[in-house]
């Protein structure tokens, strides 16, 4: 009888002893999400509505924390620039360094180096025709510089109000702080790459470790709560009627054969 006693204890420290270790793995996972999350990124609240209908006004956003020279075409980066303003912007970037950026094509299509951009974001205007600027131009973009408009192209204040200023409109890559990876409220997700800069040398940039991140969150999350509801669930099996009735067969078969025993010695 010892031994089976010594089994069962064995069997109750084992899995306290696991459901700790998932509490502790668990907690290391959930905690390291968090930590590794603002390491990489950084929140921020969109101020205005000139990115809709991609950013909503007051969506708020997880920007990677990205070197200006990671940018790409199509990007939608945070920058700060003095010239612009004394906050931080959010801007889609069109063209880099070295491009002839125009305006606009018989289909009212943004060009770069020639070559038509089809923009699906972009809304129609007051005339409901769907325009990628009302305003015309062309401007060869200064290196290491990054030509930026918002996606409501109708009301967006961007590269072309500043057209007539040094580098026309273009602000340097070192002005970027952040590039918008994720909307976090309302939940929209991953923000989407556009098809339609995929063909620029370069191609587009790769998302951020926004799902990743979630997935070990979530998997922290669950170990905690698996680990911790382990105690409660073992002691409410082991107060099932079922339980109770074996125990007290074979505490009445231990008395039988004993009582035997000793009759057979007498």
């Amino acid at each position: 009888m010892s031994g089976t006693v010594g089994t069962k204890d064995g069997h109750g420290r084992l899995g306290s002893v696991l459901s700790g270790l998932a509490v502790a793995v668990g907690c290391a996972l959930f905690l390291g999400g968090f930590v590794w999350g603002a390491l990489v990124y950084r929140p921020y609240t969109v101020p205005t509505d000139s990115m809709t209908p991609t950013l909503d006004v007051n969506s708020r956003v997880l920007a990677e924390r990205v070197d200006g020279s990671e940018v790409k075409r199509g990007d939608v980066v945070v920058f700060n620039d003095p010239l612009w303003g004394s906050s931080p912007m959010v801007k889609r970037v069109v063209a880099v360094g070295g491009d002839t950026v125009a305006c606009c094509d018989g289909d009212g299509r943004l060009t770069v180096n020639g070559r038509a951009v089809d923009e699906p974001y972009l809304g129609p205007g007051m005339d409901g025709r769907k325009t990628a600027s009302d305003k015309e131009f062309s401007v060869t973009v200064p290196g290491d510089s990054l030509f930026l408009l918002g996606d409501d192209r109708h009301t967006s204040l961007d590269s072309r109000t500043h057209l007539e200023e040094a580098g026309q409109g273009s602000v340097p890559r070192s002005t970027v702080v952040a590039r918008v990876d994720a909307v976090v409220w309302p939940a929209k997700g991953l923000l989407d790459r556009p098809a339609g800069f995929a063909g620029f040398p370069g191609g587009l940039s790769a998302p951020g470790p926004f799902t990743t991140l979630l997935a070990v969150i979530a998997a922290g999350g669950i170990l905690v709560f698996a680990g911790a509801a382990y105690g409660p669930v073992a002691r409410l099996l082991g107060r099932r009627p079922g339980g109770r009735r074996a125990g007290a067969g074979g505490g009445s078969g231990a008395g039988t054969g004993g009582g035997a025993g000793e009759r057979t010695g007498v």
